[in-house]
């Protein structure tokens, strides 16, 4: 038998890949009440005609808005796949549904790896990025944003230690697994700059391509901690019932607050239409049933905005 974590991890292996079984399935939706099957009965809004008006042409005359999903083999609860083993559902699927919605499009849900989501973005393949993608200055450098959710990172452990993360000395030390060309890997990374400056030893930074392989790590100690956006691990750590979160950030630095936003190429003509339409989604209250069908109304923003401040390039 298989202990508690383990299964835990099994069903968010289900929730990401084709062809495994379906009962860890089943105890994540019962532990949860979140809808996993591919009858998703989706929050929806109505045209946006102002919205409709800013996009270009090319995109309004085509009918489609080509989504980039970023989450791989899956990222529960903020894109996996559905029961059917081929559905994408989940939180940034849901907004991308409701912003297509919004500007009159079918949208297309197209999904990739997290490196492969920004070659998309840069080669014009993907309309937009929907997938938990923070606002960074260096990113702003390449694409253009219009936020629409609060971006917060946390730690998760195992339970019942006494360790607890509240800043860069805590983690001096310690094996950290990380998602590489994340804001939370940049984070760590300056953390462990400023420990070995302060005399301190650098945490080890571990990658893995699966969330299964990083909670195999953690529940057999090969890392001591997982640092990822704070959904997920909410999620994980309600499901499971072996782990907790122990630290919890803003995703652009103790400075400023982290924001998630809708990515499209610099320059493209697209943002102005989307932060119309986010900004319509907001005030006709489909996106707050959104956030609130997830579990994660305290991320809720009150407007969208089009390339604010974020994670700098120097910490």
């Amino acid at each position: 038998m298989k202990p508690p974590l383990l299964i835990a991890a099994a069903g968010l292996l289900v929730l990401g890949l084709a062809g495994c079984g379906t009962e860890p399935q089943a105890t994540a939706a019962a532990d949860t009440g979140v809808n996993t099957s591919a009858e998703q009965k989706r929050v929806t809004t109505t045209k946006n005609e102002a919205a409709v008006a800013l996009l270009p042409a090319k995109v309004r005359d085509r009918g489609t808005l080509v989504v980039g999903a970023g989450f791989g083999s899956g990222s529960v609860p903020l894109g996996f796949y559905a029961d059917d083993n081929k559905t994408p559902i989940g939180l940034e699927v849901d907004i991308a549904y409701l912003v297509a919605q919004a500007l009159g499009l079918q949208p297309e849900i197209e999904v990739t790896s997290w490196e492969n989501l920004f070659v998309g973005l840069d080669s014009a393949k993907y309309d937009v990025g929907f997938s938990n993608i923070t606002v960074t200055e260096k990113r702003k450098q390449k694409y253009d944003f219009a936020t629409y959710r609060k971006d917060d990172i946390a730690f998760e452990a195992k339970k019942g230690g006494s360790w607890r993360v509240a800043g860069a000395k805590d983690i001096a030390g310690k094996t950290i697994a990380v998602g590489s060309g994340t804001n939370q890997e940049k984070i760590l990374v300056d953390w462990n700059e400023a420990n070995v400056k302060a005399g301190l030893p650098a945490a080890t930074i571990k990658y893995f391509q699966k969330n299964t392989d990083t909670y195999l790590a953690l529940s057999s100690g090969r890392i001591d901690a997982y640092l990822g956006p704070n959904p997920s691990i909410a999620y994980h750590v309600k499901t499971s019932g072996e782990t907790e979160t122990i630290g919890k950030f803003s995703g652009a630095g103790p400075t400023l607050q982290g924001l998630i936003a809708a990515t499209t190429k610099k320059d493209s003509g697209l943002v102005k239409a989307y932060q119309a339409a986010i900004n319509g989604v907001i005030a006709d209250g489909s996106y707050a049933k959104v956030l609130g069908r997830w579990n994660v109304g305290n991320e809720a923003v009150t407007t969208s905005e089009i390339n604010p401040p974020g994670l700098p390039l120097t910490s």
